[in-house]
């Protein structure tokens, strides 16, 4: 973007005042997002001044703003007439039972023999609402956390204005989505084993340094890598391998992801 396309704007954060470079057309939302910042600021400053420090007050407002962006869905998906991700409390079969006569939209399950509690649908993403915001603040090097969480998700009505549903975004999804938009070369998922695996936890256990998406599709059919677990990770990888030409996803576990980055640990999954 070159520079004699934007223009040189002062905004106010907090107690401090920034000059900085936005394209004409962007101005509005640099103005929004330092209103949005000092205000949720000035909320965390409001209750916890005087027992935490301003630093830490900062990191909660970051980690505050970061979960907040919103990933579109498709209210037609599938997941919604099957939901399978469990969410909030734990009740008793009783309990359930009569919230759900009381609430006929929602579904109640029992999890995993802790008790009942509320099913929402895991519908895929399509694009991150936000992803506008994220692509300028890589543009001016700022270190962008986003999809927190899965992200928020909406739908988008025949006027184009979104609005919240009862759902559970797929972290492994929200981070392929996110990579795929802001033009990634490489995606990775971080986890607790070092490589994926086949024939996990049997005596011909066998760890993958690579596979094609066409193998990993394979893996998956044969029913190699758990539901809820490395699934979903592995169907995250083979979309981003495959949304754009020379594209890697790489899992791998958190305490040797530079060794990952280097290629000397981690499964990479590849599109011929």
């Amino acid at each position: 973007m070159a520079e004699d396309t934007k223009q040189h704007i002062r905004i106010h954060v907090y107690d401090q005042d920034f000059d900085i470079a936005v394209r004409p057309q962007d101005e509005p939302l640099y103005r929004r997002a330092a209103k949005f910042i000092t205000e949720r600021y000035n909320k965390y400053a409001e209750m916890f001044k005087g027992h935490k420090s301003d630093h830490t007050i900062a990191l909660m407002t970051l980690i505050d703003i970061a979960l907040l962006y919103e990933m579109e869905v498709d209210k037609n998906d599938p997941a919604f007439q099957n939901p399978t991700k469990p969410i909030g409390a734990f009740y008793t079969e009783e309990e359930a039972k009569r919230l759900m006569a009381e609430n006929p939209g929602r579904v109640y399950r029992e999890d995993a023999g802790r008790g009942w509690r509320q099913m929402v649908a895991s519908p895929k993403p399509l694009d991150i609402v936000e992803r506008e915001s994220i692509l300028n603040l890589l543009d001016h090097e700022f270190i962008v956390i986003a999809c927190g969480g899965g992200g928020i998700p909406v739908v988008k009505d025949a006027d184009g204005d979104y609005s919240g549903v009862d759902a559970v975004i797929d972290k492994d999804f929200a981070s392929a989505k996110l990579a795929e938009l802001v033009g990634a070369d490489y995606l990775f998922i971080l986890t607790a084993v070092d490589r994926v695996c086949i024939n996990f936890g049997r005596p011909d256990q066998k760890e993958l340094m690579e596979m094609s998406v066409d193998e990993a599709r394979e893996y998956a059919a044969q029913g190699q890598f758990a539901p809820g677990s490395m699934l979903p990770k592995v169907e995250a990888a083979i979309s981003f391998a495959e949304s754009g030409a020379g594209r890697r996803a790489v899992i791998a576990s958190l305490e040797k992801a530079p060794l990952a980055m280097k290629g000397e640990s981690g499964t990479a999954i590849y599109s011929k």
